[in-house]
């Protein structure tokens, strides 16, 4: 697979990561849908969210190896923070579907690397 397939996997996984840790707090929740966060769906939102950043960190390791890809890795979640912080303000609405898609093609992705 090539460089940037295997960057923009790990992106996605964790932009997606991001949003559902950040859906999963009530003022941002509120934002996106007008309500707060039932129980159940914080915890819901919560380890999916820990669980697609814990994913991300598999291409990282793949193509870099395990120092410079922690690194590099953690320079990812920066970028998925921000890419997330970023859509909050502006199209609170878009944030969950954007990182349904987000996570869909890096999974897809991630499973494509697994198979090769």
């Amino acid at each position: 697979m090539s460089y940037a397939i295997i960057v923009l996997t790990a992106l996605g996984l964790c932009h997606a990561g991001m949003a559902a840790l950040s859906l999963a707090i009530d003022r941002h929740h509120r934002q996106a849908y007008g309500d707060d966060t039932p129980p159940r769906k914080r915890r819901l939102l919560r380890a999916a969210g820990a669980l697609l950043l814990a994913m991300a960190l598999a291409p990282c390791m793949l193509l870099w190896g395990a120092g410079a890809g922690l690194v590099a890795w953690l320079g990812m979640l920066t970028i998925g923070a921000l890419l997330s912080a970023l859509l909050l303000p502006y199209w609170p609405r878009r944030v969950a579907p954007l990182a349904v898609v987000s996570a869909s093609l890096s999974l897809a992705s991630l499973a494509g690397l697994a198979l090769t």
